[in-house]
């Protein structure tokens, strides 16, 4: 099949490494990951550890016929990933989207007006980026995508990859799920500075429950019944995880979080249904304020480059110190 992955980062670098034994793939990424990858090849760490001769661009100019896209872009940076497509959009494109959060196919769909088949997936595969040309396979996990006419067919794509894909009977329980997990699991660990793993810690059992128990009475007021012990299972999952959650990354790396389109979907839906979610209210304040302030040390350490290049710069087109024998 042929497979564009947009949006190579940690897991779209992956899907697209898994999948490009059988299939013919493009990465587009960002210029510097690119040009890592058309030079050297894709480097795998952590799991599986191989090098993958992939093909890699920064844009599309075409999208052949029975295509299957792979969305993998973080949310925010959904419409400008896909505006710039929706021309070459077919009717026998799938967009896969494999992005968290509430509503991400539906911006991609709105991006998308009456162009191609927008499919919902749900990916547990974790990864790190680890530095242009080269990720870390953190967590080896399952692909779950929505029913559609087109999914046994991409299913078994993703299945002779070893993407484990299985089609979801019922997606939007499914996203709501994953969603709750992301919303006790992203911004936790972000705030403390944690690897995954630490999120068992029982001294944050307090916390998560109060997250959980927002994120179930939105759902339920959204009808969505969600079922279990969500306490219990998030510190039996990730207890030995070393993974590095995405939005601890997108922090470190000075990037707009998911944070809108989780903590704060959740406040924002509970406020529409005149539920009280001031815990994930508060939890999405506090990862807007240490954006601002990843922002802010950002610029301060660009701004201090460029005085150091100044000053270099003109130290060089300075004359000679005259030198003094006495």
């Amino acid at each position: 099949m042929r497979v564009i992955v947009v949006g190579a980062g940690a897991i779209g670098s992956l899907y697209g490494a898994k999948l490009a034994s059988l299939n013919q793939v493009t990465l587009i990424g960002r210029p510097d990951h690119v040009a890592a990858i058309n030079s050297d090849g894709l480097r795998i760490e952590g799991l599986e550890p191989q090098t993958v001769l992939i093909h890699a661009a920064t844009h599309i100019d075409e999208i052949p016929a029975a295509t299957l896209i792979i969305l993998a872009t973080k949310v925010p940076a959904t419409v400008a990933a896909l505006e710039p497509i929706a021309p070459l959009v077919r009717d026998d494109t799938t967009i896969l989207s494999l992005q968290n959060g509430l509503g991400t196919e539906r911006i991609a769909t709105a991006t998308l007006p009456g162009r191609g088949v927008v499919l919902r997936g749900i990916t547990q595969f974790g990864a790190i980026f680890q530095q242009p040309g080269a990720i870390k396979f953190m967590v080896s996990g399952h692909t779950l995508i929505e029913a559609h006419e087109r999914s046994d067919a991409i299913a078994a794509v993703l299945n002779a990859a070893g993407l484990d894909c299985r089609i979801s009977r019922d997606i939007t329980t499914d996203v709501w799920r994953k969603l709750v997990f992301n919303c006790v699991v992203n911004p936790i660990t972000a705030m403390i500075g944690s690897e995954v793993g630490a999120i068992a810690d029982p001294q944050l059992d307090p916390l998560k429950q109060l997250v959980i128990d927002e994120c179930v009475a939105v759902a339920r007021a959204e009808g969505v019944l969600l079922e279990g012990n969500f306490l219990n299972e998030i510190n039996t999952v990730f207890v030995r995880s070393r993974n590095i959650a995405s939005m601890q990354q997108d922090l470190l790396q000075g990037r707009a979080t998911e944070i809108d389109y989780l903590n704060g979907a959740v406040a924002g839906l509970g406020a529409e249904h005149k539920l009280a979610c001031p815990v994930n209210s508060g939890l999405t304040s506090i990862i807007k304020a240490m954006e601002a302030q990843g922002r802010q040390s950002s610029q301060r350490k660009c701004s201090s480059r460029s005085r150091l290049s100044r000053d270099f710069a003109s130290s060089l087109r300075a004359p000679p110190a005259k030198l003094s024998f006495s």
